[in-house]
């Protein structure tokens, strides 16, 4: 399915609102929560690698991954070589996040995985490796057979879709965990901090909309000579 917009102005967009959500989130984690550390007196620290790795990493990075396949006027292969490797850091990425708020959880004497946000954070990184390896096998090596790629490769896209549809609501999930904790911890309900937490799930779930119509969007002409 497509609609009829092309797909690489609806990247312009997604790229300039890429750019606005890492700073909001390097803001409000460098600014406003005192900076990053994996090793730190202060736990919070630890934690504040999360937010910025998941969002930079597994939303934007991944969501580049998502448009480079689609709207670049380059040779397939050449596409596909970008496509995987940026996935690649995306689940790297978010990997090293979640462990961040593994060890900022252990070290504080939290306890792990109780909350929906986290529940979703396993599944959404679980369904994203395999979808990376699977892709990785049937489609770049050693490779399916041309009819397993060809029946393969709708699900692939849907379920890579489906997939990035519920990293982006959980980071919209994950904002408003963190912001009701700080909120109950003292912190202004309409102060500058609270606005900015709020304005950096608006821009991560603008961000993946776009993501997703230029997915929907028309391939380059390019695209096909190549």
């Amino acid at each position: 399915m497509t609609i009829g917009v092309e797909a690489l102005p609806l990247t312009f967009v997604a790229h300039a609102l890429a750019v606005a959500g890492a700073v909001t989130v390097l803001v409000w984690n460098l600014y406003y929560r005192g900076g990053l550390a994996w090793e730190a007196t202060n736990k919070s620290l630890i934690f504040n690698l999360h937010p910025v790795l998941m969002l930079i990493g597994l939303i934007i990075i991944g969501g580049e991954a998502i448009m480079s396949y689609k709207s670049l006027p380059l040779k397939k292969e050449v596409k596909k070589g970008i496509h995987l490797v940026l996935h690649a850091i995306a689940i790297i990425l978010g990997s090293v996040g979640i462990a961040a708020a593994f060890k900022n959880h252990n070290e504080s004497n939290i306890a792990n995985l109780y909350s929906l946000h986290s529940w979703l954070g396993i599944s959404i990184i679980s369904l994203y490796g395999i979808q990376w390896i699977y892709g990785f096998i049937v489609f770049f090596y050693p490779g399916g057979s041309a009819i397993i790629r060809s029946e393969s490769l709708p699900w692939h896209v849907l379920f890579g879709i489906f997939v990035y549809i519920l990293a982006v609501g959980n980071a919209a999930l994950g904002c408003l965990e963190k912001l009701t904790f700080l909120e109950s911890s003292g912190i202004d309900k309409y102060g500058p901090e609270a606005l900015l937490v709020n304005f950096t799930a608006v821009i991560t779930i603008l961000y993946g909309a776009f993501v997703i119509l230029s997915v929907l969007g028309q391939a380059p002409v390019e695209d096909d000579d190549k």
